[in-house]
């Protein structure tokens, strides 16, 4: 059973729905790319697609996913039996081992043929997709947005299970890493603020317990010892300011409403107080 270590944050998985429609390829496209993600599915029919300078074959049930800047377009082989092709464009995503709004098969082919289970999940619901598109129903963006996030699910699926006798991608470290780095980003951004161990964890979805494991394994300390840091490095740089800063204002800029607790904390981890660093730093000159 998957812990939240492997889990895919909100952040990665809330991507933005462009569009999705159906369409019969009677003759060839011309050779263009997007600025965003694109799945086209083959529902009937057979032909071939051109994707920076391969050429492949494609079939009923086949995935092509066409990422940001890939240059590609159909080509028409059977005028009797085209194909039939379920187009979705989407932005707004990433995972944390692919680039910006990309989704990259084990094999860096654009072509995914899956087994006849997955192909039969990925069909009824590009059919349900194009179904609800042609309504005018209440949440019809969202109804879309979360059958493409089921698709997009059922692809990241398909990509950690083991072949051959190898491991599967172990989304562990670069999970942990991701959530790290999504942490130390908060604690930059907010570092003025008071901040909760418990409400990032909440935002997170994840327990405080394995926040603070976690930021302790990779950053070799804890949050709270990382944050005051953070906030101290920060009251170092005003505190060396050539016009002098009051060092009650310091210490509220820096997250701490109490001046003398700032100033002991200051001391603590640098030996001398807030007013002797001003002192030894005005003093070099």
């Amino acid at each position: 059973m998957l812990d939240g270590r492997y889990d895919i944050t909100p952040c990665d998985l809330n991507p933005t729905m462009l569009f999705i429609s159906k369409g019969k390829m009677t003759r060839n496209s011309s050779y263009h790319s997007h600025d965003f993600a694109e799945i086209t599915y083959i529902l009937s029919g057979k032909g071939q697609y051109y994707i920076e300078g391969e050429v492949y074959n494609v079939q009923p049930g086949d995935l092509i996913m066409c990422n940001p800047g890939v240059k590609h377009h159909n080509i028409v082989t059977s005028p009797t039996e085209p194909t039939v092709e379920c187009f979705i464009g989407f932005t707004d995503f990433s995972f944390y081992n692919m680039p910006e709004n990309s989704i990259v098969f084990n094999d860096n082919s654009p072509i995914l043929r899956p087994n006849s289970e997955l192909k039969q999940k990925l069909s009824k619901l590009c059919y349900a997709m194009l179904a609800e598109n042609d309504t005018n129903q209440v949440g019809k963006y969202f109804m879309l947005k979360a059958r493409l996030i089921e698709i997009m699910l059922l692809l990241m699926r398909e990509l950690v299970v083991p072949k051959d006798g190898q491991e599967g991608c172990n989304f562990e470290s670069h999970y942990k890493n991701y959530a790290v780095n999504q942490i130390i980003s908060y604690f930059d951004e907010h570092c003025s603020e008071k901040i909760s161990l418990d409400r990032i964890a909440k935002n997170m979805y994840l327990s405080p317990v394995y926040i603070s494991k976690i930021f302790k394994e990779e950053t070799g300390e804890s949050p709270i010892n990382y944050l005051i840091k953070t906030r101290l490095e920060r009251a170092k740089i005003m505190l060396e300011s050539p016009a002098p800063i009051n060092i009650k204002k310091i210490a509220t800029n820096v997250g701490y409403d109490d001046a003398y607790h700032f100033s002991k904390l200051f001391k603590k981890y640098y030996g001398v107080s807030p007013l002797h660093y001003r002192k030894q730093f005005t003093t070099q000159d």
